[in-house]
């Protein structure tokens, strides 16, 4: 969502509405939210009643004191008993005020980041494609750190300064309207020059942070790209680059830093303008008799607290316009629409059980079986998942705009070796995510089924428990090699994800590790090689023990001798289950039950290996090298 841009300062579109959206979520803090109002009230109204006993202070006890030989001072002790009680309410209050916000603001964001977290993860793979991982990270990380100073810092002394300002300016009105007046003028017209530059500093502070931005892009891509700028020796080049953004940066840092340190000494001085003009007026009044010497002291001291809140004030106003926008970027996120799922077919455990003459029919079971089958609302019995899947004239796009496939049609019978090859961009990877179910075709455009069952009738769920997936680019997550490959089975027992190890022959290599199946990884794998990390990830799929299998060109990244060793276990692995291959490497499908070319989304060419090589057509030139797949 696009934010308009005013003085520096990011401006939600909808304000009201995030501001209504945010309270929702503080509906649980019925009891306190009251007990957080009085506490600020009774805090700023401890400042204004400390300044106004200064009055009586001076009138009562100071000046009739004043050159006596035995004063009595018992009366004057207990007003300073006073002001002392009055200011140490203030501060129990405060701090009651920042206990309270702290609870308040740290519950509300714990909602907001499950809520957005939890939101996410019903998203689809479009939503994920059309936004760059950076975007989707600065939702937890920027936008929640500026509601957290909203929360804790900005709102506090906002509403704190509001109460102040107006209790101590009913307090001036009724200690001296004239010089109430002075008072006002004098902060207009600080106020206004103090926009002014305000306004050349956010506009410096603007362009230091494009060009911290573009130094910082810089250096991430040369640390990333270091190997490049060796081999083609382009240090100096390098270096030359980087010192003009970095003059770039010297020139708009020191200019934003100038308004900014002239700022501070503006403000210091013209308060101390202020504080010296009113003081003459006043202390003209008090000779003329026309105001008496404590009201000008409580005046004077109501000077000070008025200046301090309101300078604030409009520094706190851009943080919360700031915190507003953040938020209105995180409710957007929220608001997608989750990804659809109407489907109704779900996966059980099952086994066989004997009826009368002999008849064998599938019953559910809600223990471990090994055996997996369909279970349709609609039906009374349930269905053997087998992995057969047909597509019938598929046709579809990604934006609308350029269809990606075109008729296609296949049928995957169940154990059979289906093998996807054609030059990149051809419609390969997206027949998978259909399968997957990542993307659904729309109404009319074909049909997929799987073991006769219309692919959108099964639970998203369900259909992808039933398929594993081995893609060319490997993650893993931080945690121990044991723990990587469990991710595939998460109730897998210790001997069955040994099991898939052996069958992806990645023990010996993890025997090797530091700590073996102990050994943390960290970095997506950063201290493994490649070939290792696809290992880890062809075991996790052993490990889901699925009949249906993707292998997205899963052995790319290892090396001849590593492809050897995990030719048989992969064998394997792939006996008795539905296996699609994607492949660039066309030496791992000759032995594929099916080979399917595809150009441009569309199936050219059909058929086992040695049936394509007699035909002498694109399979042929692709794989004597006569065709380029890229």
């Amino acid at each position: 969502m696009s934010s308009v841009k005013i003085r520096g300062t990011q401006k939600p579109n909808h304000t009201v509405k995030t501001v209504l959206r945010l309270l929702s979520y503080m509906k649980a803090f019925k009891v306190l939210l009251p007990l957080l109002f009085f506490c600020i009230i009774l805090s700023a109204g401890a400042e204004v009643a400390g300044a106004y006993l200064l009055k009586p202070a001076v009138n009562n006890y100071i000046l009739p004191l004043m050159g006596k030989q035995n004063p009595d001072l018992a009366g004057f002790a207990v007003l300073i008993i006073k002001i002392a009680g009055i200011y140490a309410i203030g501060a129990i209050s405060s701090f009651l005020t920042q206990r309270l916000l702290l609870k308040i603001s740290t519950s509300t964001l714990y909602k907001i980041r499950c809520e957005l977290f939890n939101h996410q993860s019903k998203l689809s793979l479009r939503y994920y494609d059309s936004h760059t991982h950076g975007v989707l990270m600065s939702l937890y990380t920027n936008d929640t750190d500026t509601l957290r100073d909203m929360f804790s810092q900005s709102i506090p002394q906002l509403l704190t300064g509001i109460f102040q300002v107006a209790g101590i300016f009913c307090m001036m009105l009724f200690l001296s309207i004239p010089l109430t007046a002075v008072m006002v003028l004098t902060v207009a017209g600080i106020m206004l020059l103090s926009a002014t530059v305000g306004k050349k500093s956010a506009k410096a502070y603007r362009v230091q942070q494009e060009n911290i931005g573009k130094i910082n892009g810089y250096i991430e891509e040369m640390i990333e790209g270091q190997n490049v700028v060796k081999i083609f020796t382009r240090e100096e080049q390098a270096n030359r680059n980087f010192s003009k953004l970095n003059e770039a940066l010297c020139e708009s840092g020191t200019q934003a830093s100038t308004y900014a340190n002239i700022l501070g000494p503006i403000m210091n001085n013209l308060s101390h303008f202020q504080y010296a003009l009113i003081s003459i007026l006043g202390a003209v009044l008090v000779i003329t008799g026309y105001m008496d010497l404590g009201t000008i002291a409580s005046f004077l001291q109501s000077t000070r607290e008025f200046s301090r809140p309101l300078s604030q004030l409009s520094q706190q106003f851009n943080s919360i316009l700031n915190a507003l926008a953040g938020a209105e970027r995180i409710f957007a996120a929220i608001n997608q629409k989750p990804e659809k799922d109407n489907g109704t077919v779900s996966l059980v455990n099952a086994y066989e059980a004997k009826f009368k003459k002999d008849e064998k029919v599938l019953v559910q079971s809600f223990a471990q079986t090994g055996t997996w089958a369909w279970h349709c609302p609609e039906l009374d019995r349930l269905k053997l998942l087998c992995g057969d899947v047909v597509f019938k004239e598929v046709d579809f796009s990604y934006n609308r705009r350029k269809r990606v496939l075109n008729g296609i049609s296949l049928h995957a019978k169940p154990g059979q070796k289906i093998a996807l090859v054609g030059s990149t961009g051809s419609g390969k990877t997206t027949i998978a995510n259909l399968l997957t179910r990542f993307y659904d075709i729309e109404e009319g455009s074909g049909s997929i089924t799987y073991d006769g069952i219309p692919l959108n009738d099964i639970k998203k769920q369900d259909l992808r428990r039933s398929i594993a997936v081995v893609l060319q680019d490997i993650h893993l997550f931080t945690g121990t090699v044991l723990e990587n490959i469990r991710y595939g089975n998460l109730e897998a027992t210790d001997k069955q994800v040994y099991d898939a190890v052996k069958l992806a022959n990645a023990d010996s290599f993890i025997r090797h590790l530091p700590q073996g199946f102990d050994t943390v990884i960290k970095g997506d794998g950063s201290n493994l090689s490649q070939g290792q990390r696809q290992l880890i990830a062809i075991a996790r799929a052993a490990v889901a023990n699925p009949p249906v299998l993707i292998l997205d060109e899963a052995t790319s990244s290892i090396d001849t001798r590593t492809e050897s060793l995990i030719e048989k276990g992969m064998g394997q692995l792939m006996r008795g289950r539905t296996v699609f291959v994607i492949a660039h490497r066309l030496s791992t499908v000759r032995n594929a039950d099916c080979i399917i070319v595809l150009e441009e989304g569309s199936i050219i060419e059909q058929g086992t290996h040695d049936e394509l090589l007699q035909k002498h057509g694109r399979y042929y030139q692709l794989y004597t090298g006569a065709f380029e797949l890229n």
